[in-house]
């Protein structure tokens, strides 16, 4: 795994540049950062091939693909032994409706963030996936009304 220190300042600055457009030229990103184009592809393809960029994706607006409602799951596990937790993650994986699904300490086990075409669909999904799971002891759903912020981006600014 790549660490933050293998990083430079020009690293730092092609990747905010990248993040938030992955179709823009190396030659727009190097005049931004002050390097030849073929350097910043050369950084890129680095970069890429150590992990430091793990994919590069479309930011798909859900309602257009008609999975309009987001629903926040917190999960709470029952047991908590490596193969119990390592099914549930399992489990998480494999469900196309799951879009992320975090392990976190606190006071719940998993955070799930899901997408489904209506509330009908997110109650099938909680019947297939949570209520029949032996090992979730509990969930609450939070339905989201409104997005105010989404996506990939990470904050690359004040480090060198």
């Amino acid at each position: 795994m790549p660490s933050a220190d293998s990083l430079d300042s020009f690293d730092r600055a092609i990747l905010a540049a990248y993040q938030r457009d992955t179709l823009r030229p190396a030659q727009l990103i190097g005049d931004e950062v002050g390097l030849s184009a073929a350097a910043v592809q050369r950084r890129l393809k680095r970069m890429r091939e150590s992990g430091v960029i793990r994919a590069e994706v479309a930011h798909v607006d859900p309602a257009a693909v008609g999975l309009p409602t987001t629903v926040i799951v917190h999960v709470d596990i029952d047991r908590e032994t490596t193969v119990h937790l390592d099914a549930f993650k399992a489990l998480m994986r494999a469900r196309p409706e799951v879009q992320q699904c975090w392990y976190t300490t606190g006071l719940t086990d998993f955070v799930l963030v899901v997408h489904v075409a209506s509330l009908a669909a997110y109650e099938q999904f909680t019947r297939d996936a949570l209520v029949s799971h032996d090992n979730v002891a509990r969930f609450t759903s939070y339905v989201a009304l409104g997005e105010v912020k989404s996506g990939l981006a990470l904050d690359l600014g004040g480090r060198s």
